[in-house]
């Protein structure tokens, strides 16, 4: 069984979870769970036609969910497999700055609810005429409906004082803790459970709520849930608010702005005959070449996260 708390305990002191969820007989902390071994690591590193296919369908089918929640609880190790693939999430200098606050407790939620009804009011009034109305149209949230909330946190102190890779952009510990909801989300839709990200929330108000240390950050307010159905397009785009930009707009090929592709195939020979060199450990004429960074190509390329 797995323990979803095994590395947390090693690196910080404090719960990972909702300190309401305590008194409750059934905690996600309490109850040790697996992830089946053929699930983690397939073995060759190879993906057949099926599970590649189900990797961009899980992408494209992904929705922000608001509505259609059912009352079917989320069990407790389908929610440890979801925790546990945003945990698997990439972080600078192996950093993990996140932790996930697991909400199932009305109060709490009614709470929280609270907090964005007088948000949501003060961000309507941004908008006029059609727009407003709109606005006020649509359902953004689903906190008191999902059976299941989650907040998201960034510890930005974790990892001491000098993390690898972080000295020139401070902020890739935000980008790491977004990445974790990324998987997190992905996780959730394949196992046919809707996500929802609250961002209409006074995040001060919200870590008052949660209890949330002053020196962590709050980075998304989950709200989780199996749903009667997941749309076909994202709810935004079906009520006209803004559509879809073309992929092909926002592709740049060698500097910003240069939308033709250019001399590719050139670039695609070069940089297949270094992979091939790389490879084989050896140029055209027979002589040893240097892997990445300087490195005996013999000793592979090395990914740091």
């Amino acid at each position: 069984m797995f323990d979803l708390s095994e590395e947390g305990r090693s690196r910080r002191s404090g719960a990972s979870f909702d300190q309401a969820s305590r008194s409750s007989p059934c905690r996600v902390q309490e109850t040790i769970m697996t992830v089946p071994l053929d699930v983690r690591s397939a073995g060759n590193g190879r993906f057949s036609d099926d599970e590649r296919a189900a990797v961009y369908r899980v992408i494209f089918e992904r929705r922000d969910v608001r509505r259609n929640f059912l009352r079917k609880p989320i069990a407790d190790e389908v929610l440890a497999r979801v925790l546990t693939a945003a945990h698997h999430a990439g972080s600078v200098g192996f950093m993990q700055p996140w932790d996930f606050v697991v909400i199932r407790q009305r109060a709490t939620k009614q709470a929280v609810k609270r907090l964005f009804q007088k948000t949501n009011a003060q961000a309507a009034m941004h908008y006029d005429g059609t727009r407003a109305a709109l606005y006020r149209s649509l359902k953004l949230e689903g906190i008191e409906e999902a059976p299941v909330n989650i907040g998201v946190t960034c510890s930005r102190q974790r990892g001491g004082p000098h993390v690898l890779g972080r000295s020139t952009v401070r902020d890739t510990d935000l980008y790491s803790t977004c990445c974790a909801i990324q998987n997190l989300w992905l996780a959730a839709r394949a196992e046919g459970i809707g996500v929802g990200w609250v961002s209409i929330l006074d995040h001060g108000a919200l870590k008052k709520v949660l209890g949330i240390p002053r020196p962590v950050k709050v980075l998304a307010y989950l709200c989780l849930g199996y749903v009667s159905d997941f749309a076909t397009q994202p709810d935004l785009e079906m009520a006209g608010w803004r559509a879809r930009i073309p992929v092909e707009e926002l592709i740049h090929y060698e500097s910003w702005g240069m939308k033709i592709q250019g001399k590719r195939r050139n670039g695609d020979a070069h940089h297949e005959g270094l992979h091939e060199n790389g490879r084989r450990g050896t140029n055209k004429v027979g002589r040893r070449t240097a892997g990445v960074e300087g490195q005996s190509s013999s000793r592979g390329l090395r990914h740091p996260r």
